[in-house]
């Protein structure tokens, strides 16, 4: 039978594996940051029949601007946006594959600060994009210091930061993204895939784009909005951005469903980012019972919590698998991570993980 290693793959391929988050499907699944809440049922009433509106023209292809979604995005956003300003593709990960396509590739780099979202690396090792990695400063922070000599050291051709950071929950300060803008001419990307977990008022990249055509801001609709299963994320740029992005999509890349169910969903942003709110409850009541129970939960802005002092992280992680229950071994030693569910799905498990203690 012939095997992968048969194959005329790319040479900077071989020995690659896959993104792979677990997909085993049980009773409680927190491993993967989901919103876990179910949509409102009059949300998805009005996203069925825009999707039915759009099925009456399915025989056509979708608008390949897709305009009307980047208006709803543009104004979703505020900081004063407008369409020209928004790029949406399917998922966040492709929005970055299309930056790294349209600015990195052979023989350019990508400068990331490890640990983070494992798919960075991985679309820059599929798009060619040499990775290189600096170290954060403790607790998983990153300073102004720390950017400015980690892009003087490598001169990277991007440089990319997630705040909040995944897998750590670490929010990254203003200062640290005018810091790394300045020190290079290339282009500076803030992941904020986590945005609307942050503290109200907390101050987001938006805010840094005028006068700097070089920064991305990149967000998606699956955590808040949960539409994980839809497949919509995003940018925010200067519309030069989204001129070079064009060069590289693939014609019609978003579906006429995807833009009409995104579009629905955006007509109810208050309703959606209801959800927000029970899951940042959930999320510190994690971090109240993890410290009781003596673990290391870190500070966090997302979704999810990364704790530490669990001394057996794949024991810990199977024992809770044998419950249904499913969380995330990240290879971090001594540290397992937890995404924030509704009160049933936190409550079965810290009430597993306190059996355990």
């Amino acid at each position: 039978m012939t095997s992968l290693d048969d194959l005329p793959i790319r040479d900077d391929l071989r020995g690659k594996s896959p993104y792979g988050a677990p997909q085993k499907h049980v009773r409680i699944e927190l491993n993967v940051n989901e919103n876990t809440h179910p949509i409102p049922e009059p949300v998805a009433r009005d996203i069925i029949e825009s999707l039915a509106r759009a099925i009456l023209t399915i025989n056509r292809y979708p608008d390949r601007e897709f305009s009307q979604l980047r208006d709803s995005l543009a104004g979703y956003l505020g900081h004063g946006l407008t369409r020209d300003n928004i790029w949406a593709a399917n998922g966040s990960n492709e929005i970055l594959q299309q930056i790294m396509q349209a600015f990195g590739g052979p023989g350019r780099s990508i400068l990331g600060f490890p640990p983070t979202y494992s798919m960075h690396s991985i679309i820059a090792s599929g798009t060619g994009t040499r990775w290189v990695s600096a170290e954060r400063d403790t607790d998983f922070q990153i300073t102004p210091r720390t950017a400015v000599a980690a892009i003087r050291e490598h001169q990277p051709d991007i440089v990319i930061f997630c705040s909040p950071n995944n897998p750590t929950g670490t929010p990254l300060s203003l200062e640290t993204i005018e810091a790394a803008y300045d020190a290079t001419d290339k282009i500076v990307i803030v992941d904020e895939a986590y945005a609307e977990f942050a503290p109200s008022g907390a101050p987001s990249a938006l805010a840094l784009l005028p006068g700097r055509p070089r920064l991305i801001v990149s967000r998606t609709m699956s955590k808040a909005f949960a539409f994980a299963g839809a497949r919509l994320g995003y940018l925010a740029a200067d519309p030069s951005v989204a001129d070079a992005l064009r060069l590289v999509r693939l014609p019609y890349h978003l579906s006429s469903l995807t833009q009409a169910a995104a579009v629905a969903a955006l007509h109810h942003s208050d309703e959606m980012l209801a959800m927000v709110d029970d899951i940042a409850r959930q999320r510190d009541r994690i971090v109240e019972r993890l410290t009781e129970l003596g673990y290391h939960p870190w500070p966090t802005w997302s979704n999810f919590v990364l704790f530490g002092g669990v001394e057996n992280p794949s024991e810990v992680f199977e024992t809770l698998l044998e419950q249904g229950i499913i969380i995330r071994d990240l290879g971090i030693p001594g540290h397992l991570r937890v995404s924030a569910g509704t009160e049933a799905e936190t409550s079965a498990f810290l009430d597993a993980l306190a059996a355990l203690s």
